[in-house]
């Protein structure tokens, strides 16, 4: 019988390639997963492996999450270090370890993906039993990739497991044209919706849906490429609307819903998400996005946090202004405490305290397994949920000169955040904000702007907002001197909207360039 617990950490690790190119004498990357896959369960292990790496610290844990946050117009950096501040100056190198780290971590999940996808063809059970579980391998990699090709453009492409036989061909593997890339993450998004089922046990597990949902976004983001084309709106359209005539999903009544640690797992609205549920040894799962981004303990200070523009942008009325945003904190100050609002947040006297308010949407219900400063919390992070899906058509629609529908799907989003629902503000008095006349419906002609407006609003500091900007070309604009944040003197518009490769990356192999 095989020894579990080290097949278990192997498959986790992801078959290390180090980014692709490091590789040494004898390194784990080079170990063969032939002979570990015999049932369907095995499979699974080596896809759980595959999704443990974007919960990582590296990943979803804090750089890869906070960095896409600070990339937009909607977050600032408060306090921090130089790598942080090129991420909010778009002055990024390519030894900034915000790079490095996701570039690395991602490509070990990767590696387990392709270890699992691999490892299926060895095992003998019927297609109904094996196929749904490596699809999950096949949406991961379409889904670890997804975030590479728009982060840097063309990378390398590697879909089969390191071993001793090819390692030579990983030293000196080039960059796959972004085009490519796209056609790929497209294909493994395709057999992933074949085989994923309609129902998984939770929204950690991807579905047939999130598949879908997920071909819906890729084919709206190559449609504003060089390569892309208006068709490509006409098929994310397709898949759009497959998921909202499935019937399997619909908005949450209550907006806070889908950041309560507690709450979220049973929401309607949940397509797919990235699961925090850590224990205290487990430092793999150490989530840090609510640290960085909320308010800390007593003092009222935090790393990235909007400009108080950012905040002034939202309607105060509209309830999804109340769940983003904490405008009150308790303050300690030698023996006393104050309850204070934002206006006097700096009272505290620390260093790196700010008078704005503070993203909300990760700490106020940070569930159970939360530690000191809402670290290891319960969260699970929306990667995609259906109000996303329902702007994706809207934005269809608009291309498509569908004004009806556009309209209609705008205004479904708009409703749900009229019906407010029960939340906090800073977690001291529970309260239930009433139904509202705002945000209204939406009337007249809808642009590809109202759009992208509503999507700022709904989606915010859900890292989806650099990728929005980055896609539809808005840098000049929001980076400019009339941006949220003020003019970004180091922004470049030839040059930033793509990554740099990692440095020690292209010295070890300099195929590697973008």
């Amino acid at each position: 019988m095989k020894n579990t617990k080290y097949i278990i950490w192997l498959l986790v690790m992801g078959l290390s390639i180090m980014g692709c190119s490091d590789l040494e004498e004898e390194p784990v990357g080079l170990l063969s997963p032939d002979g570990f896959f015999n049932t369907p369960d095995d499979i699974q292990i080596a896809v759980d492996g595959a999704m443990t790496h974007a919960i990582n610290e590296e990943i979803w844990g804090r750089k890869l999450s906070v960095a896409l946050m600070l990339r937009s117009d909607m977050v600032n950096l408060q306090s921090g270090q130089t790598v942080r501040l090129e991420q909010d100056m778009h002055s990024i190198s390519g030894n900034n370890e915000m790079v490095y780290d996701p570039w690395r971590r991602i490509y070990l999940g990767i590696a387990a993906a392709n270890n699992a996808i691999a490892g299926a063809e060895d095992v003998d059970a019927d297609d109904a039993l094996k196929n749904p579980v490596t699809a999950q391998a096949y949406f991961i990699r379409a889904w670890y990739y997804f975030h590479l090709v728009r982060l840097f453009g063309d990378v390398p492409y590697i879909d089969e497991p390191i071993d001793g036989t090819n390692a030579e061909f990983y030293r000196s593997i080039g960059c796959t044209p972004e085009a490519e890339v796209y056609e790929k993450i497209i294909a493994d998004l395709e057999y992933a919706e074949q085989w994923l089922p309609e129902a998984t046990a939770a929204s950690g597990i991807p579905s047939n849906g999130a598949a879908s949902s997920y071909l819906a976004l890729v084919y709206l983001t190559r449609a504003t490429s060089d390569f892309g084309s208006a068709n490509d709106f006409a098929t994310a359209n397709t898949y759009a609307k497959k998921v909202i005539d499935s019937g399997v999903y619909s908005l949450d009544n209550n907006f806070q819903n889908l950041f309560d640690g507690d709450e979220a797992g049973n929401s309607p609205e949940m397509i797919f998400t990235l699961d925090y549920n850590a224990v205290e040894a487990d430092d793999n799962a150490y989530d840090q996005v609510a640290p960085m981004t909320g308010i800390r303990g007593d003092e009222a200070w935090s790393v990235a946090v909007p400009k108080l523009e950012v905040y002034n942008s939202f309607d105060p009325a509209d309830y999804r202004t109340r769940v983003s945003f904490q405008t009150e904190a308790t303050i300690t100050v030698g023996e006393d405490k104050f309850t204070v609002d934002y206006t006097n947040f700096t009272i505290s006297g620390h260093e790196h305290a700010a008078n704005v308010p503070y993203i909300a949407k990760y700490t106020r219900f940070p569930g159970p397994f939360a530690r000191g400063d809402k670290r290891a919390t319960s969260i699970k992070y929306p990667m995609m949920r259906y109000a996303e899906i329902l702007l994706i058509a809207a934005e269809c629609a608009v291309e498509a000169g569908d004004n009806a529908n556009a309209v209609k799907y705008i205004n479904e989003v708009r409703e749900r955040a009229r019906k407010g629902g029960a939340t906090t503000n800073g977690g001291y008095v529970p309260e239930t904000i009433a139904a509202s006349a705002v945000p209204a419906d939406f009337s007249g002609t809808a642009t590809i702007a109202d759009v992208i407006e509503e999507r700022r609003i709904e989606l915010a500091f859900e890292c989806k907002r650099w990728y929005d900007i980055k896609r539809r070309d808005l840098g000049d604009v929001v980076f400019g001197p009339s941006g949220l944040e003020g003019a970004k003197p180091d922004w470049n518009a030839s040059v930033d909207y793509d990554t740099p490769i990692p440095q020690d990356e292209i010295q070890r192999n300099p195929n590697l360039t973008n």
